[in-house]
């Protein structure tokens, strides 16, 4: 069997149990050596064979799998954050599929979640936003007719860009040609949850120039939008005078 699972951002007790279990019974880890804290690889029994997928190609990755399929043998490809989010994981499984190799999925714990948790900040708030775009710049992989920085932006939500902290001069130039203003919030989160995290906290106008300071050219989210800002609004939820299924307020 091969299970996809999520490692998480970076942290080793940030991977789940479910994830913690597999990654501890595997015959066989494949791992992505580039972004995986490889920290997480003590917990791989004696004996366990490690590939490191950052040098691999997909047709080698495939090949390592169905060989150990063949030996019987159990393997986590372990993937950073979770799989679902810029993890290549779908022409994995299509190729699995056409060699009849079963597989399942174990979620992990995005940096999208780690980078919140770092700046102890909630995307969706009241009266702010509640609605969080995931994306990246395009650079030399396109995105799709549509779905441009800019064209993103006129929304004017909450956004994490995975994937685009070597492009900050041109994801700036998109963010503001799409509407965010110059002094719009935004935060460059390096590492997240990694013992050499760091979080630069800026403004739309200021992203690139922060983080050439901060040195920071890889491996960050990038974050817009009025969330990192002081107002908002208070939750229904919680407020005495709303009334839900769970508890009576005091106005009908």
């Amino acid at each position: 069997m091969i299970y996809f699972v999520g490692a998480g951002p970076g942290a080793p007790d940030l991977i789940t149990l479910r994830g913690d279990r597999l990654l501890r019974r595997a015959d066989v880890v494949i791992y992505a050596g580039s972004l995986v804290n490889p920290a997480l690889l003590e917990a791989a029994k004696p004996g366990c064979t490690i590939l490191d997928s950052a040098a691999m190609t997909l047709e080698e990755v495939i090949a390592a799998m169905a060989a150990a399929e063949g030996d019987g043998k159990l393997t986590v490809r372990l993937h950073t954050g979770d799989p679902a989010i810029y993890g290549a994981v779908r022409e994995q499984m299509d190729e699995l599929d056409k060699r009849g190799i079963a597989y399942e999925a174990s979620p992990g714990v995005s940096a999208l979640n780690g980078a919140a948790a770092a700046l102890k900040a909630e995307y969706t708030l009241p009266g702010v936003s509640q609605t969080v775009i995931v994306t990246r710049a395009a650079g030399r992989t396109p995105v799709p007719a549509g779905e441009e920085i800019a064209a993103l932006a006129a929304h004017q939500a909450t956004m994490a860009v995975f994937l685009s902290a070597g492009l900050l001069g041109e994801l700036t130039h998109s963010l503001l040609e799409g509407g965010y203003p110059p002094d719009c919030p935004a935060a460059i989160v390096y590492k997240a949850t990694w013992p050499e995290e760091k979080i630069v906290r800026t403004v739309v106008s200021k992203l690139a120039e922060d983080a050439r300071t901060a040195g920071i050219s890889k491996t960050a989210l990038i974050l817009v939008g009025r969330f990192l800002g002081g107002g908002y609004e208070r939750s229904c939820l919680y407020h005495p005078e709303f009334t839900h299924g769970f508890r009576k307020g005091t106005q009908p």
